[in-house]
C-alpha cells in the first residue's frame, strides 16, 4: 500500500504543479500582472500552505519549536533541493520580470530571522512586527506589478475565461497538497519498513515533505523554460514562510529557539540564501552545474544532521 502511496503522490504532484502553473499565467494575462508578481504570491504563498498547517497544529499544540524548524528546513530545501533540481533539469534566466526588490526583500528578512535566533526567542511582538511587514511589501509589489505588466511571452498565450483560471489555481492547490501528504506517507512508510531511523526521516521525509509543492511547481516550471514562475515561486515561498508563517506562529505562541537553529540551521539557510541573492542580483543565471552544487550541498547538510 505505501508504494502506491509514494506512486499516487508524485502523480497529484505532477499534475498540481502543471495546474497551478497554468493557473499563474493565466492570472498575469487577466490582471495585466506580471507572471513572476503571480508567483511571487498567488503560486509562493499557495505552495506554502503546507508549512502553515503544520505550523499552526504545532503552535496551537504548545510544540512552537516544530514550527521553527519546519520553516527554517523548508526554507534550506528551497534554495538548495529546489533551484537546484530545477536548474539541472533546465538552466534558469532571470529576466526582466524577475525583481531585484523582491531578491533583496527575502536576503534582508533571513537576515532578520538569523539575527532573532541568535537571541534564541522569536516573541509575539517581533511577529506582528513581520506580518505588518508582510502586508506593506504585498501593497508595494503590488503597485508595482500594475504598472509593469504583463510579458511578452504572456501576451502570447491565449486568456483563459475566469473560471478555468480559478479552477486551475484551486485544483493544482489542493492536488499538490493531496499529493504531498501521500507521498509523505508513504515514503515514511518504506523508510520504518527499511530500518531508518525516526531522526533520519523527520530530518529528510518530514522536513522536505511540506515542501512538495514548491519542488512540484517549479519543476513543472523549469520543464516550461519559465525562469520567472519557478524562481518567483521560491522567492515568495522563502518570504511568506518567515514573515508570513513565522509571525502568525510566534503571535499564537511565542516561539524559543533551540542552540541547533542558533548555531547550526540559522547559519545554513542564511548562507543559502546569500549565495541564490548573489545569483540572481549579479549573474542572472543559474546553470547546471551550479544547480549540480545546491544539490550536493544539500546533500551533504541532510547527511551531517543524521
Amino acid at each position: 500500500m505505501e508504494y502506491l502511496f509514494l506512486l499516487a503522490g508524485l502523480v497529484f504532484l505532477f499534475f498540481g504543479g502543471e495546474w497551478l502553473v497554468k493557473g499563474a499565467i493565466g492570472v498575469s494575462r487577466k490582471l495585466g500582472l506580471p507572471a513572476f508578481l503571480i508567483s511571487l504570491t498567488v503560486v509562493g504563498f499557495g505552495t506554502s500552505m503546507p508549512e502553515l498547517l503544520v505550523s499552526l497544529k504545532a503552535a496551537i499544540g504548545d510544540l512552537p519549536g516544530i514550527a521553527l524548524g519546519n520553516v527554517v528546513g523548508s526554507n534550506i530545501a528551497n534554495i538548495l533541493l529546489i533551484v537546484g533540481l530545477s536548474a539541472v533539469i533546465s538552466p534558469m534566466y532571470v529576466t526582466r520580470d524577475i525583481s531585484r526588490r523582491d531578491t533583496v526583500v527575502m536576503l534582508v528578512t533571513t537576515v532578520i530571522l538569523a539575527i532573532a535566533l541568535a537571541f534564541q526567542a522569536i516573541p509575539a511582538w517581533f511577529g506582528g512586527l513581520m506580518l505588518l511587514a508582510l502586508f506593506g511589501y504585498l501593497t508595494v509589489s503590488y503597485i508595482q506589478g500594475r504598472k509593469s505588466g504583463c510579458c511578452e511571452l504572456d501576451m502570447m498565450t491565449d486568456c483563459l475565461a475566469t473560471w478555468k483560471i480559478l479552477g486551475f489555481l484551486i485544483l493544482g492547490l489542493a492536488t499538490l497538497v493531496a499529493g504531498a501528504e501521500l507521498l509523505v506517507r508513504g515514503a515514511t512508510a518504506v523508510a520504518t519498513d527499511l530500518g531508518v531511523s525516526n531522526a533520519v526521516i523527520g530530518l529528510t521525509i518530514v522536513a522536505v515533505g511540506t515542501s512538495l509543492p514548491e519542488l512540484a511547481t517549479s519543476v513543472v516550471a523549469a520543464m516550461h523554460r519559465r525562469s520567472d514562475i519557478a524562481i518567483g515561486n521560491i522567492v515568495g515561498s522563502n518570504i511568506f514562510n518567515i514573515l508570513g508563517i513565522l509571525g502568525l506562529t510566534s503571535i499564537v505562541s511565542p516561539i524559543p529557539v533551540a542552540d541547533r537553529f542558533a548555531h547550526i540551521d540559522g547559519w545554513v539557510m542564511l548562507g543559502a540564501t546569500l549565495a541564490l541573492a548573489i545569483l540572481l542580483l549579479f549573474f542572472r543565471h543559474i546553470g547546471r552545474p551550479l544547480g549540480a552544487m545546491f544539490l550536493v550541498a544539500y546533500a551533504v547538510y541532510v547527511i551531517s544532521m543524521a
